[in-house]
């Protein structure tokens, strides 16, 4: 009798679970086979966006005989901010807000825009402590990668709802 309560209970949960629409994240389908980062060698936003395109990614200037990308991702502007945003009655910082910003546009291998220069912006609160100042400078390492990791996966988003170009 016991197996079978669990059994039940067990099927109850997955069906839930199904019911609801939950469905892990998968990679985005792209509406274009080949994609250029610019700029190519960069780190950051950059480097991450052709990191995860892999196999579709392109160099933007090909060497003979390669194939020239469809459409080119480029990241204008990539800054990040530190601000105060607290601070206590004697003036001694005990919190910061940092940003994140990144401007990108999408163009045709033409030179069009696909997507006009945009920008996602990312923010987090950090608090701050001067007796534990290596603490919190790596848990600001830590912000600043996961949302450069958040615009990562919006700009993947956005370049998947690309609606793909009619016939010309």
């Amino acid at each position: 009798m016991n197996i079978l309560r669990r059994s039940v209970l067990a099927l109850v949960a997955v069906a839930a679970i199904a019911g609801c629409g939950f469905k892990l994240r998968t990679s985005q389908a792209l509406p274009f086979r080949t994609i250029a980062v610019t700029p190519e060698n960069a780190s950051g936003v950059a480097g991450d966006i052709a990191r995860y395109l892999g196999d579709s990614w392109r160099p933007v200037a090909p060497k003979a005989g390669g194939e020239v990308p469809e459409v080119i991702l480029d990241i204008l502007q990539e800054v990040r901010e530190k601000v105060v945003v607290g601070v206590n009655a004697s003036g001694q910082v005990r919190e910061y807000e940092l940003r994140l910003t990144v401007r990108f546009r999408l163009r045709s291998s033409k030179g069009d825009d696909v997507i006009a220069p945009s920008v996602i912006e990312q923010h987090r609160s950090i608090s701050f402590n001067e007796s534990a100042v290596l603490a919190k400078e790596t848990e600001e390492a830590l912000l600043y990668r996961d949302m450069q990791s958040d615009v990562v996966q919006q700009l993947m988003r956005r370049l998947a709802a690309v609606k793909p170009a009619g016939p010309e």
